[in-house]
């Protein structure tokens, strides 16, 4: 089986949150047909008449009957348990393409499917998804990476194609490890930035996003384009006094809030950031012991 311009496959979407909602968008925009989805939430409900207007809202089965590819885009621990329970049910069609965007799944969890002679693929966008229409555009900068068996692997690439997005194949012994890397990149740097927000309305700031923006803005495409060089900062400088400082503040912080949140996770990243630039040569052996030495006082 080849995608091709001739060939527009009838979609069916189970289970419309912000992911499905954005692919169905994106795959309707590709020239394919949204046969249905389920919406079983009013704001699923509202979501498929903001981001996939006209298109009926089915029951599973139904969607199963009618679609060529069925994107099942469930929770994540919900995903195994369905497909197991739908191929015990005889639900599935031979030919028929099964697919997820489930980041740490591979191909595991569509295999009763692909006994039944579906055709698994697994999707995973490196993109973090509000469910409108501004994810269109972004979909469309990022990549998607692929898992699926050899000689259906041309099938997933060409799905991402034609969505505007760049495949990367990855294996499926690799997708647990793949997940948590963007996820440390992306969710844990969010995490970071919340903090460093809230310290500094705490300080009465009254807009902590116009102090970061430029500096973290210029921090991401720095490493982006350079890698590990683009460290800066006091650690990277073997700034022991500085760092010293910031210790303290953020412990005095921590008692003034009942929380040594934001302490625990500077001198967790520190460390961190300590072992990087010992690795780039900012800094040497003693100074980065030393450095060790200040975040555990």
């Amino acid at each position: 089986m080849n995608i091709d311009e001739q060939t527009r496959l009838g979609v069916g979407i189970i289970g419309l949150g912000r992911v499905g909602a954005v692919m169905g968008a994106a795959l309707r925009e590709a020239g394919h047909a949204i046969v249905g989805v389920t919406a079983g939430s009013e704001a699923s409900r509202d979501r498929a008449e903001a981001m996939l207007p006209g298109v009926p809202i089915l029951d599973i089965e139904t969607i199963l009957e009618r679609a060529e590819l069925v994107l099942f885009t469930v929770p994540d621990d919900a995903i195994a348990d369905l497909v197991s329970g739908l191929a015990s049910l005889g639900r599935f069609s031979p030919g028929q393409i099964v697919l997820h965007c489930a980041g740490r799944h591979g191909l595991g969890v569509l295999q009763p499917a692909a006994d039944a002679g579906a055709i698994p693929i697994a999707l995973h966008p490196s993109l973090s998804f509000t469910g409108t229409s501004m994810d269109l555009p972004r979909l469309r900068r990022t990549t998607i990476g692929v898992t699926a068996p050899k000689p259906v692997l041309p099938i997933g690439q060409a799905l991402v194609v034609e969505i505007g997005a760049e495949p990367v194949i990855l294996a499926e012994a690799d997708r647990s490890l793949y997940h948590a890397a963007i996820t440390h990149a992306s969710n844990h740097t969010i995490a970071i930035i919340a903090q460093s927000m809230e310290v500094l309305s705490s300080l009465g700031v009254e807009d902590p996003s116009r102090v970061l923006s430029a500096l973290v803005d210029a921090s991401v495409s720095n490493v982006l384009q350079s890698g590990p060089r683009a460290l800066t900062g006091p650690v990277s400088r073997g700034d022991v006094t500085t760092v010293t400082a910031h210790v303290q503040a953020l412990a005095e912080h921590a008692v003034t809030n009942e929380s040594a949140e934001v302490a625990d996770a500077y001198r967790a990243m520190a460390r961190a950031t300590t072992a990087r630039a010992l690795a780039n040569g900012t800094i040497d052996e003693a100074t980065a012991t030393r450095l060790l030495d200040a975040l555990e006082a």
